[in-house]
């Protein structure tokens, strides 16, 4: 049976839109241009059964107007973007691609650690404008010990990749299983023991009310002076003005940030003025591997579901609205 399925972006990869097609399905998407608002009215008008969720706003206006929607996957892990509590009013499951870019985000946090840990982004500019600037106090990451804070396939990924460079690493992750496999790693009992023994911190947490500024100026403080900190995760886990501050006043060495607060960042954001910052505009997860397979798993989540072949229930965020 043909379904009508919206994706709130321009367009898919060509691996989810050929699955689409096979099915006969009728695939809108949403012009570059356009936001939450011209979501909510085209939801309002046009008889959409599922969801494809990348990265504009899927609101609870948006979920209330789409009478006939049944199900939403995200293309991704990170449902921020998501009404998941107006979804799970209505008895709507959201879904989400685990690990499709899982290996896409972990060689983008190494290579922010090795960028901001060299100065390798500022050098590029120097040489480009002319001056022979070399950067020699770079931090060495042999012998350093990575705190990582949760430990899921990223976090994981990134962890063994750090194990060839040298590195130590201790992890705090409440949720994960009491006997869970640490691939060599420490487990710390809490952030607060975890922070003092790293330095470099790397992020690797979903945003929730309760990871929202997670990392603020006490937390940065309590990392050994001039520590790195890399996020790739969510902007908002981090007080971005008591990052400023730590990397202004020396706390810490450097940090790599592909993911902030405001994105996209407006002209005169201070974090663009910081010369040991390295900044990308959320595209951890972008290379055309992770993007194909986000929109494969993506696709197979709303039409399993629809076909009554729903996708495991560990994928579901919302997983009360299944019983």
């Amino acid at each position: 049976m043909p379904y009508t399925v919206l994706v709130t972006a321009p367009t898919l990869a060509p691996a989810g839109r050929d699955l689409l097609e096979a099915g006969g399905h009728r695939v809108l998407y949403v012009p570059q241009g356009q936001g939450p608002a011209d979501i909510e009215r085209l939801l309002s008008e046009e008889p959409v059964d599922a969801i494809i969720s990348r990265t504009l706003d899927l609101t609870p206006t948006a979920i209330a107007a789409a009478r006939q929607l049944k199900v939403i996957s995200k293309h991704g892990v990170g449902v921020s973007n998501i009404a998941v509590e107006a979804a799970t009013a209505r008895g709507i499951p959201v879904y989400v691609t685990p690990g499709a870019n899982a290996k896409s985000v972990a060689e983008m946090t190494l290579g922010l650690l090795l960028a901001a840990s060299r100065r390798i982004g500022w050098m590029d500019r120097e040489l480009r404008q002319g001056r022979w600037s070399r950067a020699q106090d770079g931090l060495e990451l042999s012998g350093r010990t990575l705190g990582l804070v949760g430990f899921g396939q990223v976090a994981r990924k990134l962890w063994l990749a750090c194990q060839a460079l040298g590195m130590s690493a201790v992890v705090y992750d409440p949720f994960l299983p009491a006997d869970a496999d640490l691939l060599g790693a420490e487990r710390m009992s809490s952030l607060h023991d975890l922070l003092p023994r790293s330095q470099v911190l790397s992020l690797h947490i979903p945003l929730t009310r309760q990871t929202r500024n997670l990392i603020g100026a006490a937390e940065l403080a309590a990392l050994p002076k001039g520590a790195v900190l890399v996020n790739t995760a969510r902007g908002e886990v981090i007080d971005e003005p008591a990052l400023i501050a730590a990397l202004r006043s020396g706390q810490l060495h450097a940090a790599g940030l592909d993911t902030m607060a405001e994105e996209p960042l407006a002209p005169g954001n201070p974090l663009l003025e910081l010369d040991n910052l390295v900044l990308t505009p959320h595209v951890g997860g972008s290379t055309p591997a992770a993007l194909a397979g986000m929109a494969v798993g993506a696709v197979r989540n709303v039409l399993g579901f629809l076909d009554g072949n729903p996708p495991a229930p560990s994928a579901c965020v919302n997983p009360t609205v299944l019983s």
